[in-house]
């Protein structure tokens, strides 16, 4: 249970005889009949739950039955509480915001014991960034408690093929406006060991970012594809002499030979000794590189690079090919006129 019962204090009100005088009990009394508080396990590692807006918690002030109910948090961080009025607990712990409750209260109650516990947390909102498909805010529903860095990038539409997922970081912001802590976390070694402290549990305003890999070779691109935190699809598009042109959904990091039989393989009109692959980069430019093609290669970056969303591959024609359309186009003026003399003499 994640709960904090404030130590008793001593102060007393300019005026302890107009307001109730209370002996501090050997031992609070049990809580509320409420909803089951949330175990401290579910919200987020070691680290300690930060109290905002939207969370809902049981107060208990011993020997107060009336002030003693569940109570949520408004949207400013900020608890209306009989008496006292208003207390800021926002960015605090369980144990800081009870001891603040219990500093109002002790203004007008001597020696107030306070019991807090957190019976439902407030939805979840994590923004992601870098290297993945759809970066942006996500708000998480209030019953999951928390999501996971994995449970995240799937939200965010999966890592994009350049992402380095071993040195993913979150920045966790810090209360009372202090630099955000900075986890570290490698995907990769949740992937090839199974570490599942390396998926670690998001908590309400965490930032993710994925950075750009410098490399990667064909077993972590292959590997990689499979991943639950990857996309299921991407879309390529094959252009040209192919069979079947057009838009091409592919697995991520498909080699460049498997878009090209997926498309149906080269025409017989298809120059079949490169192809051009067109792929447009983060920053808006678009590059262009020939490819060699050999059907025998396994994954390679150079002669079978993987695929990536949006790229584009052009199959030209044959020089055969397009010296026959050449001569055709020549002749086309040539079939008019002979037509035009079979009409006349016929």
């Amino acid at each position: 249970m994640l709960g904090a019962i404030a130590q008793p204090s001593f102060a007393q009100s300019e005026n302890p005889a107009d307001l109730p005088q209370l002996s501090p009990p050997p031992s609070p009394s049990p809580p509320l009949p409420a909803s089951e508080p949330v175990p401290e396990s579910d919200l987020g590692e070691s680290d300690r739950y930060l109290l905002g807006g939207g969370d809902l918690i049981q107060l208990e002030v011993f020997n107060l039955p009336d002030y003693s109910k569940q109570y949520q948090i408004l949207s400013d961080g900020r608890l209306s509480l009989p008496l006292v009025g208003p207390v800021q607990v926002r960015g605090l712990t369980i144990e800081q915001a009870a001891a603040a409750i219990e500093a109002a209260y002790a203004q007008y109650i001597r020696s107030p014991v306070i019991t807090l516990n957190l019976v439902t947390t407030r939805p979840v909102q994590v923004a992601i960034a870098g290297e993945v498909n759809r970066p942006g805010a996500y708000t998480v529903p209030a019953e999951l408690n928390a999501i996971t860095v994995t449970q995240a990038l799937q939200l965010a539409g999966g890592i994009t093929q350049s992402a380095d997922v071993r040195q993913v970081q979150v920045l966790r912001p810090q209360p009372n406006g202090a630099s955000p802590q900075i986890y570290t976390v490698s995907l990769w070694q949740l992937l090839k060991d199974g570490d599942l402290s390396q998926d670690l549990k998001l908590t309400d305003g965490d930032r993710v970012l994925v950075p750009e890999a410098i490399a990667l070779n064909s077993e972590e691109i292959t590997q990689l594809a499979t991943a639950s935190f990857s996309p299921e699809t991407i879309t390529v598009y094959v252009v040209g002499e192919v069979e079947t042109p057009g838009a091409v959904e592919l697995a991520p990091n498909t080699p460049l030979n498997q878009g090209l039989l997926a498309a149906g393989g080269f025409t017989n009109r298809a120059a079949r000794g490169e192809v051009s692959l067109v792929r447009l980069n983060p920053n808006g430019t678009v590059a262009q590189e020939a490819v060699e093609i050999d059907f025998s290669e396994n994954l390679d970056s150079t002669v079978n690079p993987p695929l990536r969303e949006g790229d584009t591959i052009v199959v030209q024609r044959s020089g055969l090919a397009q010296t026959s359309d050449f001569a055709g186009l020549l002749l086309s003026p040539l079939r008019g006129v002979l037509g035009l003399f079979n009409s006349i003499f016929d």
